[in-house]
């Protein structure tokens, strides 16, 4: 059942977006963070050999979980905001119709991965513990689906404080934690892997807690989808399905062909310049969690204007936040590479390719999103597709020669094509432009106000951590003048009142997610 939000204040859409997105982008901070710990564990304790067979199993068990997945989280997060929430509602019977197929999808595969571990181990891993490591995966790949589904779910009927408490809070902070009990432990990959996986079953639990409120599972909400539900439900879910396994393959399908085409320690070092580039991806991540349930809604109804609008506010901020990282990034490749070791000194050149490719993804904002959530995901299964296929074939042609250097040109040129595919889509869905004049003035004015940080640190003390240090300073000293200027306050104020619950909301049909 669609349902009809009632028209608001002009501001109304912004000021929700604002607001969500401010709790998602500090859920992004902390995730980010503790994801550079968990990676600066994970490369100091094991080496580059070590952690070359260890981000191999968890991309290996990320891409099975994603495929069993099947596209039922991406579905929840569509469908929900269209329905009623409440033991009076339909929403409810959503969640038996996404959680029991993939369920038993994923201990299908488990049970043939269990059984296959030992010829994938030799293909794959060169580490001892290789067949043991790909049995306790399979084992497990029902709880990553279980967890991921659950996690949709909350998203889609709790405010996005709920949803990033567990997965942007419990599950990143607990991993680094278990990892270095792990280690201090005497405990090798196996032990770690396991430190990797046991914060999933905690969020499950946490999820199952989260969603039985508002569906009204114990109050009295029918739990028995009928075949429209099916139909409508699946028909959005199984394309959908195809684009997540790329989406979760676009990266680790580059460690696993390193690692098979060239050398563990070189899939170990494209791993760790792999992380930082998806470090910088968590501010669009904490944003697209945060508005992903309005634009569903606002789609749904026929307002596409406000979605626009929404759209476009956002990609703002994604632009302001992200893009001097990633030319940051790009400059100082060499200075983030050495916090990990000098055998990762390697991997700068392909850190910097990389940085460049993710300045276009995060510069046409949330695309993917839009797509996903005005019902297009045949569209944004061919976008992935495209991406995929073109960073696949140019794995088998540039790691052989390149190593870690050719997997990340590969992966960047798959981004590149995935995100101007997915564009052109987006425009089509929303209607109007996914740019406007002030986007375009903020995004030059940032691009070239970093690069001038940039260019004074690599004049003054190289590309190493000195010069790291003194683009860091000239940036911040930057920010510092900036405030100094009447219209920059001005903004800051306005968004600082945004950030306010409103006096009054418009009436809704149902609880809406913040």
């Amino acid at each position: 059942m669609t349902v009809t939000a009632a028209q608001g204040p002009p501001d109304t859409e912004v000021r929700r977006s604002t607001r969500s997105g401010a709790v998602g982008l500090a859920g992004a901070a902390v995730n980010g963070a503790f994801g550079f710990v968990l990676t600066t564990v994970i490369v100091r304790a094991f080496g580059a050999d070590g952690s070359g067979a260890l981000f191999s199993v968890i991309g290996l068990v990320t891409i099975a979980g994603a495929i069993c997945c099947f596209g039922a989280d991406t579905g929840l997060m569509w469908a929900i905001p269209r329905r009623r929430l409440g033991p009076d509602g339909d929403a409810a019977r959503l969640l038996p119709l996404a959680v029991l197929p993939t369920l038993a999808l994923a201990g299908s595969v488990g049970a043939v991965c269990y059984a296959a571990a030992a010829p994938v181990a030799r293909t794959l891993l060169d580490d001892a513990d290789g067949t043991a490591l790909i049995r306790l995966a399979a084992v497990c790949v029902p709880l990553i689906v279980a967890s991921t589904v659950l996690l949709a779910a909350v998203r889609a009927t709790r405010s996005v404080s709920a949803y990033v408490g567990v997965q942007f809070l419990l599950v990143p902070i607990a991993r680094p934690i278990l990892m270095i009990a792990a280690v201090s432990a005497g405990g090798g990959v196996l032990l770690g892997f396991a430190g990797w996986l046991l914060p999933l079953a905690a969020a499950v639990l946490f999820a199952l807690a989260l969603v039985v409120r508002p569906l009204g599972l114990f109050a009295g909400a029918s739990l028995r989808p009928d075949r429209a539900d099916w139909r409508a439900f699946w028909g959005f879910a199984l394309p959908r399905a195809g684009s997540v396994a790329v989406d979760a393959s676009s990266m680790w399908v580059g460690v696993l062909l390193t690692g098979a085409l060239a050398t563990q320690a070189e899939a170990g070092v494209f791993a760790a310049v792999g992380r930082y580039a998806l470090a910088g991806l968590l501010i669009m991540q904490g944003l697209r969690v945060a508005i992903a349930p309005q634009l569903s809604r606002l789609l749904g109804a026929g307002q596409r204007g406000e979605a626009a609008r929404v759209y476009r506010r956002t990609t703002l901020w994604i632009v302001l936040l992200s893009w001097p990282a990633y030319l940051v990034l790009a400059v100082f490749a060499p200075a983030f590479l050495r916090l990990f070791g000098a055998e990762f000194d390697s991997g700068a050149a392909g850190m910097t390719v990389l940085a460049v490719a993710m300045l276009v993804n995060v510069g046409v904002g949330l695309v993917q999103t839009v797509l996903l959530m005005s019902g297009n995901s045949r569209g944004h299964l061919l976008a992935t597709v495209a991406g995929l296929a073109l960073n696949v074939a140019a794995c088998f042609v540039l790691i052989p020669r390149h190593g870690a250097l050719g997997a990340a040109v590969a992966w960047s040129l798959g981004i590149v094509c995935e995100n101007v595919l997915a564009a052109v889509l987006a425009r089509w869905a929303l209607g109007e432009p996914l740019f406007g004049r002030t986007l375009v003035l903020s995004a030059g004015a940032t691009l070239a106000a970093s690069g001038v940080a940039a260019g004074i640190g690599v004049l003054v003390a190289g590309r190493g951590l000195p010069g790291l240090a003194v683009c860091l300073g000239v940036l911040a000293a930057g920010l510092l003048a900036l405030l100094a200027d009447r219209r920059v306050r001005a903004a800051l104020r306005n968004v600082r009142t945004q950030l306010r619950p409103a006096q009054t909301m418009p009436a809704q049909t149902q609880e809406v997610p913040s």
